[in-house]
């Protein structure tokens, strides 16, 4: 399933989500630029659980650390950019507009931090960096269910030979999204340390971050949503 736009119109202008979006173009388009990316980019600033442990006297306090936050900004590869951007453009919106410009970047980060520390302890022996802004992205569908379950997202669904296009409810499809996550990431727990791959506890991680953490970070904290749309106490 591929998500092409929702139905719900964002209160406001999303700086915060178009100011991620170009961040994350531009420090892939960088690393491409210096031909250098797997070896400078990804090697350093990706998240190697390996290393947090790491005895070798090269490895420093800040090198341990600092993957937690720079692996959120990092992209394996064009496909992987445009569609980790392409969920951050159709739901982030919605959800900094509910939440405020501030709190929705504080939500993004402390989300992508907490996806990063659900992949490094399902795989704590893996010499595999890992990328992406997929678990803070995670924790931004969380928010969305939360906020705005009854909006219908338009679906790009193909079916054997065929495309359909059809206008899913967003607890439908971001509950079918996080159940692919969850029997994916379940067939990754007897991998080998040297197998990469999607990092499925990541996006578990951190969509469970963003549905606990939404209503913290929620600017009208008793109000939900109406059948008609609109909000009420």
């Amino acid at each position: 399933m591929i998500p092409l736009r929702d139905t719900t119109r964002s209160p406001g202008f999303p700086y915060v989500n178009i100011i991620l979006i170009v961040l994350n173009v531009l420090i892939f388009l960088y690393g491409y630029s210096i031909g250098e990316y797997v070896n400078v980019f990804i090697s350093r600033y990706g998240l190697i659980p390996a290393n947090v442990f790491s005895a070798s006297p090269d490895t420093d306090l800040t090198d341990r650390i600092y993957p937690f936050m720079t692996s959120m900004f990092l992209h394996g590869g064009w496909l992987h950019l445009i569609g980790n951007m392409l969920f951050l453009y159709i739901f982030g919106d919605n959800v900094e507009g509910r939440m405020g410009h501030f709190r929705y970047l504080v939500f993004y980060i402390v989300c992508g931090l907490i996806a990063a520390l659900f992949q490094f302890v399902t795989n704590i022996h893996s010499i595999i960096p890992m990328v992406g802004a997929s678990g803070a992205i995670s924790g931004v569908l969380g928010a969305y269910m939360t906020f705005y379950p009854r909006s219908k997202i338009l679906t790009l669904v193909p079916i054997f030979f065929f495309i359909q296009f059809i206008h899913i409810p967003a607890a439908v499809f971001i509950f079918v999204w996080f159940l692919i996550q969850f029997l994916s990431g379940l067939g990754t727990l007897t991998a080998p340390k040297e197998t990469g791959g999607v990092a499925f506890w990541a996006h578990i991680g951190g969509f469970v971050a963003g549905l606990m953490l939404a209503r913290f970070f929620d600017r009208k904290p008793y109000t939900r949503e109406a059948p008609t749309g609109r909000y009420y106490h």
